[in-house]
């Protein structure tokens, strides 16, 4: 069968499987380009059910982009917090800031300008120029690469720039002539709710006649990838130091990191597993402006495993009662503990902060 022939049964396959009520969002069937652009925000890497109530949360703090642009750097982290990947809220508020500075509150209508937003991608263009603008431009994501990939039973990596141009080409090629509203919004929620990674529902799978992948067994054998991701382990030792008066410490990440311009307490990192707070109170990386002899120890936390896409954290949270606390430390925020809620922090921490069997008697 020529390609013309088979791209030309996938785009009616796929048109004539959508429904749009069959997965209802807020940000289907509107135009508004900054809710879409807020919308595929906040999707990169988050599960829709745990994107949306942040949507909503962010539409009604901020109901126009010249909203977002005008708040306040820690508002915005506050309001983000839990989604992780807190670069995306750095660029958010960049490019709210653009489109106000550099558009006079207008987004770019076109695939191009809207990449030179910061945070916008080729896919996250793709999405508004076609959703909120009527572009035709075809979308390229994890979920298309995947039912590509097994459609055309195609092993060509998906992680590689010559990969990445070749299904951007199979992509075009199967939209055709389609309208790119509909089909990249049907191609996203097949690949949410059909062709998914672990547990393809072929059997209700209108691409089934013709996906060459099922007719060759390889389903789960697709995408392939060229390289293997490489995951660091780190260790992470928290001190919760807190006085009589109610207060703990706390400091901003500044480096170059992870959590960037987040909040945490004084942290200690060392390469060795299963460090106790004996030994950790005699490391090399203690801080040399908390003197031991004024600590009383209190208890510490079990360890707990912190996922990110490259790194594995272990963290233990160590807590000691300071007596005679300093009024001010040099880079530190002495903090009054009802305040907590006012600061940004990584997760592992907000997850401490809201599970007192962890430790926190305090708070």
């Amino acid at each position: 069968m020529p390609d013309s022939d088979r791209d030309s049964f996938f785009s009616s396959a796929l048109l004539g499987w959508y429904d749009p009520d069959r997965r209802p969002m807020p940000w289907k069937a509107i135009s508004d380009p900054y809710r879409i652009w807020l919308s595929e925000i906040i999707l990169q890497q988050t599960r829709v059910e745990q994107g949306l109530p942040y949507f909503e949360r962010f539409v009604t703090a901020y109901p126009e982009v010249g909203d977002l642009a005008a708040a306040e750097d820690e508002a915005v982290m506050k309001l983000w917090e839990g989604l992780g990947y807190y670069s995306r809220a750095r660029n958010l508020l960049k490019a709210a800031r653009m489109v106000v500075g550099s558009h006079d509150g207008v987004f770019p209508d076109t695939y191009a300008g809207l990449r030179t937003l910061p945070g916008v991608g080729p896919y996250t263009a793709a999405a508004i120029a076609s959703f909120a603008f009527g572009r035709q431009v075809a979308v390229l994501d994890g979920n298309v690469f995947r039912i590509l990939s097994r459609f055309y039973n195609d092993s060509t990596p998906i992680d590689t720039g010559k990969g990445r141009k070749h299904y951007q080409e199979l992509v075009d090629g199967a939209m055709g002539t389609a309208d790119a509203r509909l089909f990249n919004q049907a191609i996203m929620d097949f690949g949410a709710l059909v062709c998914t990674p672990k547990q393809a529902k072929c059997s209700h799978c209108p691409l089934t006649e013709r996906c060459k992948a099922l007719a060759e067994n390889t389903v789960y054998d697709l995408p392939v990838k060229e390289k293997k991701l490489k995951r660091r382990t780190r260790y992470f030792h928290f001190l919760v130091l807190a006085d009589e008066k109610g207060q703990t410490i706390i400091e901003q990440r500044l480096e170059k990191d992870i959590w960037q311009n987040l909040f945490q307490f004084p942290l200690i990192e060392t390469d060795e597993p299963g460090l106790g707070t004996n030994a950790l109170a005699l490391h090399a990386n203690w801080p040399d402006w908390i003197a031991t002899n004024d600590l009383r120890f209190v208890k510490r936390s079990a360890p707990l495993k912190h996922q990110l896409t490259h790194q594995t954290i272990h963290v233990v949270f160590h807590h000691f009662s300071w007596k005679g606390m300093p009024e001010k430390i040099s880079g530190k925020i002495i903090l009054n503990n009802k305040m907590f809620e006012n600061y940004a922090f990584p997760r592992v921490i907000t997850r401490y902060l809201a599970d007192k069997s962890l430790l926190l008697d305090l708070f």
